[in-house]
C-alpha cells in the first residue's frame, strides 16, 4: 500500500466513526454513554457528601449518602454492559469499537472506585481525625467533584468538538495533578498523627480513604486519555 493510499484509508475509516457518531448521537448507545457519565457524576457527588457529612459526625446522613452512591454505582454497571451490548452491534470498524468500548470502561471504574471509597468511609471515624486532615480529606474530595465534571464535559464533546474534548482533557489532566498535590500534602500530615489519639485501625482506614479518593482521580485521567485516543483516530 502506497503513503497515499494509506492516508486515504484512514480518512476514510475517520469518516466513518465521525458518521456513525453523528448518526448515533440521540439514539440508544449515545444516550446510554451521556447517562453513564451523569452516573459516574452522581457517584463523586454522593461520595463528597458522605465524606462532609462524617467530618460533621453526622452518620446517619453519611450512611444516606454512602446507600445512594452504591445503588449509582450499581446503576452504573448496568448501563456499562448495556453500552458494550449496543457497540458490538454497530457498524463502527473493531478497533475503534474498542477504544469506546475502553472508554465506557474507563468511566465505569470513577464510578467502581467511588463506590470504593463509600465502603471505607462507612468505617472510617472521620470526625474523630484532627480537624486539619479532615479539612484535607474536604479539599481533595471538592477537587475530584470537578475533576469528574471535567470528563464529563470532555466526552461530551467528543461528538461534535474535537478541538474542545482536547482543552478539556488538559483541565482534566491538571486538576489531576492538583488531587495528586492534595493527596502527598495529606499523607505527610497522615505521618504526624498522634497515635495516643487514634488507633491503628482508624489510621489503617483513614490511609485507605485517602488511596481510593485519590483513584477516582486518577481514573478521570485514564478516562480523558482513552478520549485522546480516539480523538485522534478521528481527526
Amino acid at each position: 500500500m502506497t503513503l497515499g493510499s494509506s492516508c486515504k484509508a484512514k480518512k476514510t475509516m475517520s469518516e466513518k466513526i465521525i458518521a456513525w457518531f453523528e448518526k448515533r448521537r440521540q439514539t440508544k448507545a449515545m444516550q446510554l454513554m451521556q447517562n453513564h457519565l451523569a452516573l459516574a457524576t452522581g457517584a463523586v457527588e454522593e461520595l463528597a457528601k458522605a465524606i462532609q457529612f462524617k467530618v460533621e459526625g453526622d452518620d446517619k446522613k453519611a450512611n444516606e449518602a454512602i446507600s445512594s452512591l452504591s445503588k449509582i454505582e450499581d446503576e452504573a454497571d448496568r448501563l456499562r454492559r448495556d453500552i458494550s451490548l449496543d457497540l458490538t452491534k454497530g457498524e463502527i470498524p473493531p478497533a475503534e469499537r474498542d477504544d469506546l468500548l475502553h472508554l465506557s470502561k474507563r468511566v465505569d471504574m470513577i464510578a467502581d472506585w467511588s463506590r470504593e471509597s463509600g465502603r471505607v468511609l462507612s468505617a472510617t471515624p472521620l470526625s474523630k481525625m484532627p480537624s486539619e486532615l479532615a479539612i484535607l480529606c474536604l479539599n481533595m474530595v471538592e477537587t475530584v467533584k470537578e475533576c469528574v465534571w471535567a470528563v464529563r464535559k470532555c466526552v461530551d464533546r467528543l461528538t461534535s468538538d474535537l478541538k474542545g474534548a482536547l482543552e478539556w482533557a488538559d483541565k482534566v489532566e491538571r486538576l489531576e495533578e492538583k488531587v495528586d498535590e492534595q493527596y502527598i500534602e495529606a499523607r505527610r500530615y497522615y505521618l504526624k498523627l498522634d497515635y495516643s489519639k487514634i488507633n491503628p485501625g482508624e489510621a489503617i482506614l483513614l490511609s485507605q480513604l485517602l488511596d481510593a479518593v485519590e483513584n477516582v482521580a486518577d481514573w478521570c485521567e485514564n478516562t480523558v486519555d482513552q478520549v485522546r485516543v480516539v480523538a485522534v483516530r478521528m481527526l
